[in-house]
């Protein structure tokens, strides 16, 4: 993996982004120096050896996984190490000061926020394309706010208001996700039993219908139902969330989520059955056009305007 300018220069547009990515941005540093080391000829224990760091530290700073951004003396001594140019070691150091800016999501009350599932937030907001499948919620950034109230009421029955405010407020900012213009690609497939499962009031599914209506006719979101009749379709029993980065060498990831906590995965091996899963359920599922149909019919027949 070789670090030239002309592919540091790539990166540049994560330097002028207005609104920062300290996920992605942990991701590249990573990835940024991985490369150099191996360019350098160092394998991860001889690198760690050389600079008194351990292993898993090394590890940890490469895989760009830690909540906060590695110390800049241990990135500088790194560069010094596998003797990167000035021009490479400058773009990463701005790489790394702008990781250190808190996402808007950060600012959020930690018991709102635990770390698995700010660094699905943090994932989503640097994606170029989202695929999910859900089986029992519309997906979270096509939620609406009322129905949003009527899932997080349903999942957190002892929930403070102020904490359903907030919870609410949370999803309704990271939905804005899709309306920037620089939003990534979302497939949704959603299996049917979603838009029959009434949640908050009848009144409160056909707006949510509606805005699925919405948006699913905006250039960069695709939706997709699977039919109940669909006796064979090959659904999982979880909810999927796969994101891709676009040419940036970051490995895709495999979200899934569970009660109090949740598995990622970046294993080429696994990444890639969860890709054809989700293939596999696309295939099986109605085509965008027939699902919008079924997505109006439902709204009218299931849920009429008073």
């Amino acid at each position: 993996m070789s670090a030239e300018p002309n592919r540091l220069s790539r990166l540049q547009p994560y330097l002028d982004r207005p609104e920062p990515a300290p996920t992605l941005l942990k991701m590249l540093v990573g990835v940024q120096l991985a490369g150099l080391r191996e360019d350098a000829g160092y394998s991860q224990e001889q690198a760690a050896r050389e600079l008194g760091f351990s292993p898993a530290k090394l590890s940890r700073i490469e895989s760009g996984k830690g909540r906060r951004p590695p110390a800049e003396k241990d990135v500088r001594a790194l560069l010094e190490l596998y003797g990167t140019k000035e021009y490479e070691a400058s773009v990463l150091l701005q790489l790394l000061q702008r990781a250190g800016e808190p996402g808007w999501w950060q600012r959020y009350d930690k018991r709102l926020m635990p770390e698995w599932f700010e660094r699905l937030v943090g994932l989503q907001e640097a994606a170029a394309t989202i695929r999910t499948f859900e089986i029992q919620y519309v997906p979270g950034l096509l939620q609406t706010p009322e129905y949003t109230r009527a899932v997080v009421e349903r999942g957190l029955p002892t929930a403070t208001a102020n904490e359903v405010r907030r919870r609410v407020e949370l999803r309704t900012r990271r939905a804005q996700l899709l309306l920037r213009p620089d939003a990534p690609q979302l497939w949704a497939v959603i299996d049917e039993s979603v838009l029959l499962r009434v949640l908050g009031s009848r009144a409160v599914m056909r707006e949510q219908l509606a805005h699925l209506i919405d948006m699913a006719r905006r250039p960069n979101v695709t939706v997709q139902i699977v039919p109940l009749d669909v006796t064979n379709a090959s659904a999982p029993a979880i909810s999927i969330t796969y994101l891709r980065f676009g040419g940036l060498d970051l490995p895709d990831v495999v979200y899934l989520e569970h009660i109090r906590s949740a598995n990622f995965l970046e294993d080429r091996d696994e990444t890639e059955e969860y890709r054809i899963t989700l293939d596999r359920l696309a295939d099986e599922a109605l085509t965008p056009s027939q699902s919008l149909e079924l997505l109006r019919t439902t709204m009218e027949e299931r849920y009429p305007a008073p």
